[in-house]
C-alpha cells in the first residue's frame, strides 16, 4: 500500500497550522490590506481542513482497498464500502458526525461552502450558526469577531488531528 493519502492529509493538517499562523500574524498586521489578508488566510485555512477531510476518506478507502479514485466525499465512501462488502466503524463514525448539525465537522463544512456563496454586504444576512460562517458570509465585515473566528478554527484544527489519529489507530487492525 503505497499510504499517498496518508501523506497527504499530514500535509493538509501543516498547512493549516500555516495559514492559522499568517492568520494570527494579519489579525495583529497594521497594514492597508489587513482585512483583505484575514479574509484570504480565513479561507484558505477552510480550504485546507476540507483539502484534509477528503484526503482522510482517500486515506479511508485506501486502507480497506477500495477505489480511491471515485471518492471525494463521504457518500462516496460509502458507496464504496457497499460495493465491496466491508464494514467500517470510520465510516459509521464519519456519517454520524457529518449528520450531527451541532459537530465541529458539520459546522466547518457549512463554513467551507459559505466561501462559494456570494452576499451583498450592504445588506444583511440571517445569522449562521458558526462564527467562520458568519465572516466568510460578510455579515460582519468590520472584523469584530476575527479572535472568534481564530478560535473556531484552532478547534477544528485540533479536532480533525485528534479524528485523524483515532482513525488511523482504528485502521491499524484492519
Amino acid at each position: 500500500m503505497s499510504e499517498v493519502y496518508l501523506a497527504r492529509t499530514n500535509q493538509k493538517l501543516n498547512f493549516v497550522r500555516l495559514h492559522l499562523d499568517a492568520l494570527q500574524a494579519a489579525q495583529a498586521s497594521t497594514a492597508w490590506s489587513k482585512h483583505a489578508l484575514i479574509e484570504s488566510y480565513q479561507e484558505s485555512v477552510l480550504f485546507h481542513l476540507v483539502s484534509a477531510y477528503s484526503s482522510l476518506l482517500r486515506e479511508i478507502a485506501e486502507r480497506y482497498q477500495l477505489d480511491v479514485e471515485t471518492i471525494t466525499t463521504l457518500d462516496e465512501l460509502a458507496a464504496g464500502f457497499e460495493r465491496s462488502g466491508f464494514e467500517s466503524p470510520e465510516l459509521n463514525e464519519l456519517l454520524q458526525l457529518e449528520a450531527n448539525q451541532d459537530s465541529w465537522l458539520h459546522c466547518l463544512q457549512k463554513a467551507y461552502a459559505a466561501c462559494w456563496r456570494a452576499t451583498d454586504k450592504a445588506r444583511p444576512s440571517v445569522a449562521a450558526a458558526s462564527r467562520s460562517e458568519i465572516q466568510v458570509m460578510q455579515i460582519n465585515p468590520d472584523h469584530a469577531g476575527d479572535a472568534d473566528v481564530f478560535s473556531e478554527y484552532q478547534g477544528w484544527l485540533a479536532n480533525m488531528r485528534q479524528l485523524v489519529e483515532k482513525m488511523r489507530e482504528g485502521m491499524q487492525e484492519w
